[in-house]
């Protein structure tokens, strides 16, 4: 009898075997690539990456991505188990961008925001090499997108990054907002639009709905340097991508001269401009001073964290500016390089604490009880939700690069 036996694969109907793939997670399905020809098609069906990312997203297989930075600055991606209390570690990706080729893409990135699976990068966190990625770690590929139109080349300027899916059009979109700046950092003006398509492969200015005349809230951030000295040093905070729009923090000039904040909202899909009113703050004004505020996602809505006051805020209900709550204020007295910093949400609401020396943490709104997460991050930490997804892996999206 001959060792070379032929073994089939087609004995099952081809919605059996469909069905049966869609239920793997992504690295058996990955693998099953190779098994035969037909099971490679099925899963290289147009059809199949997006029932794939439907049912993953049904799950109850809630993780969330950590970015960590060392000492040194090497950047670390794992996924964790955001339903386990103790926050046990799902895996750790590969990340491309590390090793003897990493100067060519400045070395530290700034984590845009993750949607569906991708992850998106831009490497302005140091200086501004107008270089934008969209990585998809579960299929080990990335995509290197095309310069963008508008860059310092020829303007100064401080922007907001953006990065979601448009269910209207099917597509990925990154968003940039860009704020003219004077040599004091303010200048009122109205913000350019840019917005690159995944499904064009394009950048195009936005001409038509602009945004209201305003400059964008940035934030600085005291940190040690390796001589010991302090600097500050400008923060773009992550996105907050939620109900299919971006939110950002935006203030303009009233006509009695007053400085007026307010969350700049953009809608993905209608690619049109809204504003959303802050809570009322006592002395609301140091938004926009060095500590400034973060936007996050919590749940179906958005929670604003005040850095000098240490204070979180939630929007109950979306939209609703009565509806926002003050849930948490932390008392804190020490170094201002030490102050703990909030830098996201689980999806059991616990606010992610960034605390002195790197030391992460979470905390419970209720019983605000800190649970130490034993996790120790330098710089750069970035907490988002996170669904594996296969995306980049079907033959339409070719240009993507394997690693």
């Amino acid at each position: 009898m001959s060792n070379n036996v032929k073994v089939s694969y087609d004995f099952l109907p081809v919605e059996i075997v469909t069905d049966i793939l869609l239920r793997l997670p992504t690295k058996a399905i990955i693998t099953c690539i190779c098994v035969c020809k037909t099971w490679k098609s099925i899963i290289q069906n147009p059809t199949f990456v997006p029932d794939h990312l439907n049912l993953s997203i049904k799950s109850n297989n809630n993780l969330i991505l950590l970015r960590l930075c060392s000492k040194q600055g090497r950047e670390v991606y794992a996924l964790h188990n955001d339903d386990d209390d103790d926050f046990t570690k799902h895996t750790t990706l590969a990340f491309p961008f590390q090793g003897p080729h990493v100067e060519l893409f400045n070395g530290v990135f700034r984590v845009v925001g993750t949607c569906n699976g991708l992850v998106c990068f831009s490497n302005d966190l140091l200086t501004s090499l107008h270089r934008f990625f969209l990585w998809n770690p579960c299929v080990r590929k990335y995509l290197r997108l095309p310069y963008p139109n508008f860059t310092k080349r020829t303007h100064e300027f401080d922007e907001f990054i953006g990065f979601g899916f448009d269910p209207k059009t099917n597509d990925y979109k990154v968003v940039r907002v860009m704020s003219y700046t004077d040599i004091l950092g303010i200048k009122m003006d109205r913000p350019e639009v840019e917005v690159y398509s995944l499904a064009t492969g394009e950048w195009r200015m936005v001409t038509t709905a602009l945004p209201p005349i305003c400059t964008l809230i940035i934030c600085t951030l005291t940190r040690v340097t390796a001589h010991g000295s302090l600097v500050d040093q400008k923060i773009r905070e992550p996105q907050a991508f939620v109900n299919g729009a971006f939110h950002w923090l935006a203030f303009r000039m009233t006509d009695d001269q007053k400085y007026y904040p307010f969350v700049l909202v953009f809608d993905l899909g209608d690619e049109v401009f809204r504003e959303i009113l802050l809570p009322e703050l006592p002395g609301h004004e140091s938004l926009l001073k060095k500590e400034g505020a973060s936007l996050f996602v919590y749940g179906n809505s958005i929670a604003l964290f005040e850095k000098g006051s240490q204070n979180i805020w939630v929007m109950k209900e979306y939209g609703v500016a009565s509806s926002w709550t003050k849930v948490l204020t932390i008392a804190y007295q020490g170094r201002e390089e030490g102050i703990p910093r909030a830098i996201g949400f689980r999806r059991n609401g616990e606010v992610v604490w960034a605390l002195d020396e790197g030391q992460l943490a979470s905390q419970d709104f209720e019983s605000q009880e800190m649970k130490d997460l034993r996790i120790t991050s330098y710089k750069y930490t970035f907490v988002d939700s996170y669904v594996e997804s296969l995306l980049f892996l079907d033959k339409a999206t070719n240009s993507a690069i394997a690693y």
